[in-house]
């Protein structure tokens, strides 16, 4: 266990500035990198860290993925400095491993139609699927809807904390209305949660992992809540809606970000300019 239980500290101090998400990967890169080196936080050396992304990219991990477990050692090695609880920090001379410039994962629209075949009879993960795929959000805040959050009439809804406290609007088509009217019909729990188990709270993230895993099984392609949050982004693109449109419904606060389905937009129209060569 490290001292004075130093994570716990770090991440209360961090409550308001870090999303959920952020807290639960860091939380996760952190107690793999402190059960690898075997040392407490101020004994670590830049050879232990080396050590470490060594040992990552052997385990062939992406650089996308590397890139974001060191981020968490370094935000945590700079709130030790900041807190003077260390004189020197072992991840000072470290570089950040440059991101694979891959275009985001997304699945076309026949893969969409295949996996709202594969759930036509599921009366909870079909209207799942339909919710991620129309409004974009994260899963994160898929779990965190709650009832009085939709404006049914105006088919909205309000996302109260994304990503980095963020509140936003988004938008859900007529279908998925109709599936998630459908559904809470058909639902025998009371819950103030969109969707909830049989106690009444929000579904679990690993059971909404879980059943996505299947999915992927019977499928034959990886498709993951976030994979429809990509396809969302990609196929709005393709309708050339503006980024600052699509930057929004996203929650995106840098447009960077958001740039990444352009060149998805353009990317499908050269697929469908090389069919007709």
């Amino acid at each position: 266990m490290l001292k004075a239980n130093i994570l716990d500290t770090f991440f209360n101090d961090h409550q308001s500035r870090f999303s959920e998400e952020t807290i639960r990967s860091y939380r996760l890169s952190l107690n793999q990198f402190f059960s690898f080196c075997g040392k407490q936080y101020d004994d670590v050396k830049v050879k232990d860290i080396r050590a470490w992304l060594a040992s990552m990219e052997e385990r062939g991990l992406k650089k996308g993925t590397i890139h974001i477990k060191l981020s968490g050692v370094k935000s945590f090695y700079q709130y030790c400095m900041e807190e003077n609880l260390l004189k020197k920090s072992p991840i000072q001379t470290i570089k950040t491993p440059k991101k694979e410039d891959v275009l985001p994962y997304y699945l076309n629209r026949r893969q969409i139609a295949q996996l709202q075949e594969l759930t036509k009879n599921d009366y909870q993960f079909r209207p799942i699927i339909e919710t991620l795929y129309s409004t974009g959000v994260r899963v994160s805040e898929l779990l965190h809807i709650q009832l009085e959050d939709i404006r049914w009439e105006t088919r909205q809804i309000w996302i109260r904390e994304g990503k980095g406290n963020k509140e936003r609007f988004v938008l859900f088509t007529h279908d998925c209305a109709e599936r998630l009217k459908k559904y809470l019909d058909m639902r025998e729990t009371y819950s103030l949660f969109l969707f909830s188990n049989r106690r009444g709270e929000p579904l679990h993230r690993e059971f909404i992992q879980k059943n996505f895993r299947s999915f992927s099984r019977s499928l034959g392609y990886k498709v993951t809540p976030h994979t429809l949050r990509h396809t969302f982004a990609a196929h709005l693109a393709e309708k050339n809606m503006p980024q600052s449109y699509i930057q929004e419904l996203l929650g995106h606060v840098d447009i960077n970000s958001t740039r990444n389905y352009t060149r998805l937009m353009e990317h499908a129209r050269k697929n469908k300019y090389d069919i007709y060569q």
